[in-house]
């Protein structure tokens, strides 16, 4: 199939796969033409990056998942390496959100001085 049909079947945007072909995490043969040719296979990696991409992975985070790609990743029992991209990812994204609730208390707390609110001070809410 042709990347617009693949595109279609997957919902994703013929960009995206052009990406995730430049990742590794795709890959086509070429028509005589020069257009890109997927296999039937393609629809499941492809299903399968977007779940991934969807539960907070980065394609970084993905290229680790390789062969796995290609199987029913949802209902699949994960191994423990897979765990383990996506524990680091989890206290990546835990940092950030620390960092951006302290940033948050800081500007609240800047905004209540300027607006002479004091005993406002930082709110808890976010």
């Amino acid at each position: 199939m042709r990347i617009g049909e693949l595109a279609k079947a997957t919902g994703a945007t013929t960009r995206a796969l052009r990406f995730y072909e430049e990742r590794g995490l795709l890959s086509s043969t070429r028509a005589v033409n020069g257009y890109r040719i997927y296999d039937e296979r393609a629809i499941q990696r492809v299903a399968n990056i977007r779940y991934l991409l969807d539960a907070g992975l980065t394609l970084e985070d993905i290229e680790h998942f390789g062969a796995c790609l290609d199987g029913d990743l949802p209902s699949s029992r994960p191994s423990e390496a897979m765990l383990d991209v996506g524990r680091r990812r989890l206290s990546v994204l835990d940092d950030r959100i620390a960092t951006l609730a302290r940033v948050r208390e800081e500007l609240a707390e800047r905004l209540a001085i300027a607006s002479g609110d004091r005993a406002a001070g930082p709110t808890s809410s976010g």
